[in-house]
């Protein structure tokens, strides 16, 4: 028994090994077969949608991946996600990095590593004109987000008391508010302003300056996948340095942009969140 018990710790110990390896060989597998690919939404305007036009996957997140296959010197592979399906499509190696409006938190932080943040915003709501004027004015009402997204987390520890319905994108859960099947919608501003720019009712509705958490993005990778980690965070440090970063957001987000105007109030650098020190 004690030595079946000794083959067996043997045993854990090397595939402990293999899996080390295998989750840091994303930079050398990529580089071998030629293709990134890369996890990105196709329904949130401004970062990752179906252009009616080309009818490919567009957007702000898309472009930082074709950078960083540019750089790698591969093509770049997009597959659609969700908020709840991106992190098991990367755990199960479905997808080589998550490039999907992703918030860094600690408790993902334990399944999967994060890029430097690379996009900042703050998480607010979608209401009727007039209805809300403090985040209480929400407390018992049903709110829509979006499935596996911290922003479903947020609205229930923010509103105890509301009914936080969640669907598989937020233009389904817009598409409730208009509805009136809900009150308000919650996510990240910089999603709610893209939604509400190409609603052809948008009149109607405002996003009230409520702020319920602070959305800081990364692009997701294998846990302990360093070299890539390490090589994408020192591509996006080099996009900043040398524009590339500010040219992208302009082109989506400038006052030119294909989507809704921000101002960019944030800059890539190496600095830590306090969980990641």
């Amino acid at each position: 028994m004690k030595k079946f018990g000794i083959m067996f710790l043997t045993l854990m110990f090397v595939f402990g090994l293999c899996g080390a390896a295998l989750a840091g060989d994303t930079l050398a597998e990529a580089k071998k077969k030629g293709v990134l690919v890369a996890g990105v939404k196709d329904s949130t305007p401004g970062f990752g949608y179906i252009d009616e036009q080309t009818r490919e996957i567009v957007g702000y997140d898309v472009d930082f991946c074709r950078a960083i296959a540019k750089k790698l010197g591969v093509k770049l592979e997009l597959k659609s996600v969700t908020s709840a399906t991106r992190m098991p499509q990367l755990i199960a190696g479905n997808i080589d990095i998550i490039a999907a409006t992703m918030t860094k938190n600690a408790e993902r932080a334990k399944q999967i590593d994060f890029s430097y943040t690379y996009f900042k915003t703050v998480q607010k709501f979608i209401t009727k004109k007039g209805t809300v004027k403090k985040l209480a004015d929400l407390d018992g009402k049903k709110i829509g987000t979006a499935k596996g997204s911290t922003s479903e987390q947020n609205a229930k520890k923010s509103l105890p008391a509301a009914t936080v319905l969640s669907f598989d994108d937020y233009p389904q859960a817009f598409l409730a508010l208009q509805q009136g099947k809900v009150f308000a919608i919650t996510t990240d501003e910089s999603i709610l302003a893209n939604i509400l720019h190409k609603a052809p009712n948008k009149k109607v509705y405002e996003i009230p300056n409520i702020i319920v958490g602070d959305e800081p993005y990364g692009l997701g990778m294998r846990k302990g996948d360093t070299n890539f980690v390490n090589f994408v965070n020192k591509t996006i440090l080099e996009m900043e340095k040398n524009g590339e970063a500010k040219k992208i957001f302009d082109k989506w987000f400038g006052p030119k942009g294909k989507a809704f105007p921000m101002k960019r109030e944030f800059k890539i650098t190496s600095e830590k969140l306090s969980w990641e020190q």
